[in-house]
């Protein structure tokens, strides 16, 4: 195994770089993305050189590890664009890649971090990859399957990197049996009743779509206002939708994590978790009532993210819109969510307009040769940690996938405390150093039997 500093140098100087993935490509810095690529080639020269490399979209990297021809091909996803840092208050620089402690330890320990934007999502779990990966190869080791890396470029901005990779592999033929991204991680407390770590795997994620809100009324000069104007028949319409949620349901693979998490929770819980079928009713309603994470495991959810109104203070808007980003459940569709939309506003006033939007992903198995593979290697490098299946609630590039393989997965080998969760897209984004190198163990674990 490389040295840990040299590792943790590694990710120290990719976090520098500034991929910041923007709404409009025009304002995003490609040459930042070239400096990662050229740093990315410098810091991991096996790779480079011994597997075939092809960019994609014009940034997207997939790479090739011919392997024995054993087995069927397996993936390795990444992605290494980053939203933008530019929220005030970061602790460490977002771009300086500090490696400072922080006392968060359950014994108030001092923890070595590295400081960054990327560091959890999703460098990180990129840098991971690439030191198992390197580390085999000076170790001679070739998989029994080919190995596909694919490291997106836009992901953030659900950019066409990862549509272009399955694109190209579905021309080829290719048909992994396993494709793995970031997603779940191993997690503690999350989850009543269960005091053990967990590892969350996604089996399926949301759809997602972004459906706005419209209402065009007369306008005019603010010193005479006008009664039902724009703003305030688009106000009404967003207090309706937050008053009448989706309807609550437990979705299939949920159903299944109940079970399988019900088989490890206290009593009286694990009474109920476990026989999930006959308790679905008052299931749901409970994890509806939890908090805003188990309610997003049962139904799906609205977040009104953008508004607009009249480009002048004095001015009465004409025209005010309102951005809903939807994260759609699966068993819906982007259609049934509009519609459900326009039945909670219940306004004729307010146009509803569906932007963009995919449906909910595929459901892979959560049992067979892929599954257990992932599984094995949890267990191997999380030792007693309890598996299971769930239903991943924001989007990846992984959902392209599924149209070329039936064992799709989302989990990060990270283990990650609530406190770091709650750093993704926000201030003070960080990894510990002893996660970042189980992360690695992880890799090595799961490629020894690819």
């Amino acid at each position: 195994m490389a040295h840990p500093e040299t590792a943790v140098e590694r990710l120290q100087g990719l976090l520098r770089i500034p991929t910041v993935s923007r709404s409009a490509p025009e304002v995003a810095d490609e040459s930042a993305f070239e400096r990662f690529r050229a740093l990315l080639a410098e810091s991991y020269p096996l790779a480079h050189s011994r597997l075939e490399l092809e960019t994609v979209a014009g940034g997207t990297q997939l790479f090739r590890w011919s392997g024995r021809g054993e087995r069927a091909p397996s993936v390795l996803m990444a992605h290494y664009d980053v939203v933008p840092a530019d929220e005030p208050g970061w602790r460490h620089p977002a771009f300086g890649a500090e490696l400072v402690g922080d006392a968060d330890g359950a014994d108030g320990a001092d923890e070595q971090r590295v400081w960054g934007r990327g560091a959890i999502d999703d460098k990180g779990a990129l840098v991971v990859i690439l030191e198992a990966v390197e580390e085999a190869l000076a170790d001679g080791y070739r998989p029994a399957g080919d190995v596909y890396l694919s490291f997106g470029h836009n992901e953030e901005t659900a950019g066409d990197g990862a549509a272009a990779v399955v694109e190209l592999l579905a021309s080829r033929g290719v048909r992994p049996a396993l494709v793995l991204d970031e997603g779940g991680a191993v997690v503690e407390g999350v989850f009543p009743g269960v005091d053990g770590p967990i590892a969350v795997v996604g089996v399926s994620e949301k759809g997602i779509a972004g459906i706005e809100l419209v209402v065009e009324r007369p306008g005019g000069h603010a010193a005479t206002p006008v009664r039902d104007g724009a703003t305030s028949r688009l106000a009404r319409a967003i207090l309706r939708l937050e008053r009448h949620p989706a309807r609550a349901a437990i979705p299939a693979p949920t159903m299944a994590m109940v079970r399988t998490l019900g088989a490890h929770a206290r009593q009286p819980l694990g009474f109920f978790f476990r026989r999930a079928g006959v308790f679905r009713p008052l299931l749901t309603a409970v994890f509806a009532r939890l908090g805003p994470e188990t309610e997003a495991m049962v139904r799906t959810t609205r977040a009104v993210t953008r508004l607009s109104g009249s480009a002048g203070d004095n001015v009465i808007a004409e025209r005010a819109t309102a951005m809903v980003n939807v994260r759609i459940a699966v068993g819906s569709s982007v259609a049934q969510a509009a519609d459900d939309i326009r039945d909670a506003v219940n306004d004729p006033a307010v146009a509803v307009r569906v932007v963009y939007g995919s449906e909910p992903s595929a459901v892979s198995p959560s049992e067979g040769p892929a599954w257990q593979l992932l599984s094995e290697a949890i267990a191997d490098t999380f030792p007693g940690t309890i598996v299971t299946p769930y239903v991943m609630l924001q989007a990846s590039d992984s959902r392209h996938f599924t149209r070329i393989s039936d064992g799709v997965y989302r989990f990060l080998p990270f283990d990650l405390r609530a406190s770091e969760r709650a750093t993704l897209h926000a201030i003070d984004e960080s990894i510990r150093v002893s996660t970042f190198l189980r992360g690695i163990a992880f890799y090595r674990r799961l490629l020894a039997v690819l």
